[in-house]
């Protein structure tokens, strides 16, 4: 009341010598005391909000009802102090995984050069053109939090930086390839300093597998395992497709890489007719970053760079024992040729599923046109699959073996293909009988079924090394045990 009383004293004086009306003095004495009483109330509010938990904590609440659980808050790393030497802005390029380890590598390097990293930017201009954001693949806030205590993290630049970007004012470049992590101190870093914000515009491989420091090597695991956590609706899309599998026992997740892109991009046409020989070639023409053009398929094929047919897959999986009524998930796209090229594993394999058989067309009606979305949700089933058997070592095979090594060096067939293809043509041509070829198949791979093994290293020559998220070597442990999904 003295508050109000005194409010109200001071503002008749002001206002009968402004306005003489009566309703104009009623009004202004009204509005002042309201604007009196608020301020008291914020100010009330704040502080029970920064003593509450210390001299308030036994005050009732108003909407407290008896002894109903309370849910415990989030506990966050602290956030990280350090003097920021500007802003880094990253453009991914690649598929899924392939954006997903360049990820992991930016952070590191935000990290060692005491930047501000800004959500990455995933590729729309790939050979998939999917439209999808960081936040509509990855929980974007989980992505930031759980990281400060390593390197600030921003959805966006402040807005004075924001609007030189806009106006074209910002260095652009593509960082070299396989370059340790002294080259972003040596180079990068000078240029953050100058111009406040770089944008690199390429950034898969451009962080060197080997003889890195390592706290780095592990912050790169860390982003990987932790930090990179699909949203709530992947997630759980995925936990309901592992479950149906479940159900049914055992399941193989057969990542077979037999799909247009990558039969273009490799020139690989083992079993095309004259037509689709035709059409994998004028795609490969059409797209002027896949440099290599003339290919002679056969000889790429003998050498072990084509990915498994089919047809070879089937005869693969059988060579290993493994169970006809096991179920397989085929973890892919389309396969080029569709059933006709399916037959011979379907033939040997009847329990043939795909998340698109598992699920309603409802359930996936929001994925259908986003490929990184739906490799996501690949993705989280291989990494639950009894065994994952990926046809190709390109980027999903290396990162989901990797993750498989880091949860308890989970069973994953590595398949030696250049041996393959050649025990495979001397069993078609008759020089090898079946049991012969099934036995040599298995010894070739006894030691091949993701257990722990040194990472290849090749100081010259980093693009035939062994790649650093196939074998996060630093990070992992013999004695992990295999965290639960569902």
């Amino acid at each position: 009341m003295g508050i109000k009383k005194l409010g109200e004293s001071r503002v008749e004086k002001l206002t009968s010598k402004i306005f003489s009306g009566p309703r104009m003095k009623l009004w202004m004495i009204r509005a002042t005391t309201s604007v009196l009483l608020w301020t008291c109330l914020v100010q009330f509010t704040a502080l029970r909000e920064v003593w509450g938990p210390r001299i308030l904590k036994g005050w009732p609440s108003c909407t407290s009802h008896g002894s109903a659980p309370v849910a415990p808050a989030r506990v966050l790393p602290p956030k990280r102090l350090y003097l920021n030497n500007g802003y880094l802005m990253v453009s991914c390029n690649g598929g899924l995984n392939q954006m997903r380890a360049a990820i992991c590598d930016m952070v590191a390097i935000a990290r060692y050069l005491n930047v501000t990293l800004i959500v990455p930017e995933l590729d729309k201009t790939s050979f998939w053109a999917d439209p999808s954001e960081f936040q509509d693949i990855f929980d974007v806030d989980h992505f930031i939090t759980s990281l400060r205590d390593e390197v600030r993290i921003l959805k966006q630049l402040p807005p004075r930086l924001k609007r030189r970007v806009e106006l074209g004012r910002i260095h652009t470049m593509p960082p070299i390839s396989w370059s340790d992590i002294s080259y972003y101190h040596n180079q990068i870093l000078p240029l953050i300093k100058k111009y406040k914000v770089v944008h690199l515009n390429r950034t898969d491989a451009r962080l060197a597998n080997n003889g890195q420091p390592l706290e780095i090597q592990k912050l790169r695991c860390r982003v990987n395992f932790s930090a990179l956590r699909f949203t709530s609706q992947i997630e759980e899309l995925g936990r309901r497709v592992i479950r149906l599998l479940r159900k049914n026992g055992a399941f193989l997740v057969l990542h077979l890489r037999y799909e247009m892109d990558m039969l273009a991009f490799s020139g690989c046409t083992q079993g095309c007719n004259s037509d689709e020989v035709e059409e994998l070639t004028r795609m490969r023409y059409a797209y002027p970053w896949w440099k290599e053009k003339i290919i002679n398929s056969d000889l790429k094929r003998k050498d072990g760079f084509c990915p498994l047919t089919p047809e070879e897959t089937a005869l693969t999986l059988k060579a290993l024992d493994i169970d006809r009524n096991i179920q397989i998930f085929i973890a892919a796209g389309e396969i080029y040729g569709g059933e006709r090229r399916m037959a011979s594993v379907a033939a040997a394999y009847p329990k043939l599923v795909r998340k698109e058989t598992l699920l309603e067309p409802s359930d996936l009606w929001f994925f259908q046109n986003h490929s990184s979305q739906m490799a996501a949700l690949d993705y989280l089933v291989s990494l639950e699959s009894d065994i994952f058997v990926p046809t190709y070592d390109g980027n999903m095979a290396k990162v989901v073996e990797g993750h498989r090594r880091y949860l308890g060096f989970k069973k994953t067939i590595l398949l030696d293909r250049k041996l393959l293809v050649d025990l495979i043509d001397q069993y078609n041509g008759g020089s090898l009988t079946w049991d012969e070829f099934s036995s040599a198949v298995k010894e070739a791979h006894s030691h091949r079924m993701g257990n722990p093994t040194k990472r290849f290293v090749i100081p010259d020559r980093p693009k035939e090394e062994d790649y650093f998220f196939a074998n996060p070597e630093e990070c992992l442990q013999p004695s992990h045990i295999a965290h639960d999904f569902l």
